[in-house]
């Protein structure tokens, strides 16, 4: 005896679902075409920064893997203001191409203030720019903790004419993509801040020596 099944699909049910994951794709295709344009405008203003204060920039990212440096150099004649990036994953390669302490990672993890500033102070040590930004943390999906959980993100700043760096830890919300994307305009943002000589202690940054 065979036994057949017929599967009844509620047609209005469909087409409604069909509407819903349009809305939704189409929503997502708006946010990271808004977010992608915010990020190209703020590139485009260290052509004019450049013309003003002639300073280089340099960079090292962590959780951002190059993606600050993929910004600013975007916009086309950015060599005049941009140097290098240093793309450093791994606490190895923090070790070896920033100077960062192996007592420091394991003291107080790769995402932590003391590293941020250590990376920071590395990519002026190593490079010809004037000022520079360090960025690590945990994008996720994995990788968070209680104590430092999904979209935590330390960023440090330093000028090359100052003997201390500013840091600060961010939260930022929303999934991997976004987590980064934050990072980016975050980093930009306070390069252009610097290069104003304005200080960001008003945006919550604390100095560190």
């Amino acid at each position: 005896m065979s036994v057949s099944y017929k599967m009844v699909v509620d047609d209005d049910r469909c087409i409604t679902s069909k509407r819903a994951l349009r809305a939704i794709l189409y929503t997502s295709f708006t946010n990271k075409r808004l977010g992608m344009d915010n990020t190209i405008k703020l590139a485009e203003q260290f052509a004019q920064d450049y013309a003003l204060h002639k300073h280089v920039f340099a960079t090292a990212e962590s959780c951002t893997g190059g993606l600050i440096s993929a910004s600013i150099t975007a916009v086309s004649g950015s060599s005049a203001w941009f140097d290098r990036s240093f793309i450093t994953y791994t606490n190895k390669a923090k070790m070896e191409m920033l100077g960062v302490s192996e007592e420091a990672l394991g003291s107080y993890g790769a995402v932590s203030g003391i590293v941020a500033c250590m990376m920071v102070k590395g990519a002026l040590k190593g490079s010809d720019a004037d000022i520079a930004v360090a960025v690590t943390g945990i994008a996720g999906p994995t990788g968070g903790s209680q104590e430092k959980p999904v979209g935590t993100v330390y960023i440090a700043f330093k000028r090359r004419c100052d003997e201390h760096c500013f840091v600060k830890r961010h939260l930022f919300n929303g999934d991997r993509e976004q987590v980064r994307h934050s990072t980016v305009c975050e980093a930009l943002n306070g390069l252009l801040t610097l290069s104003a000589s304005k200080s960001l202690q008003e945006a919550g940054y604390s100095i560190v020596s």
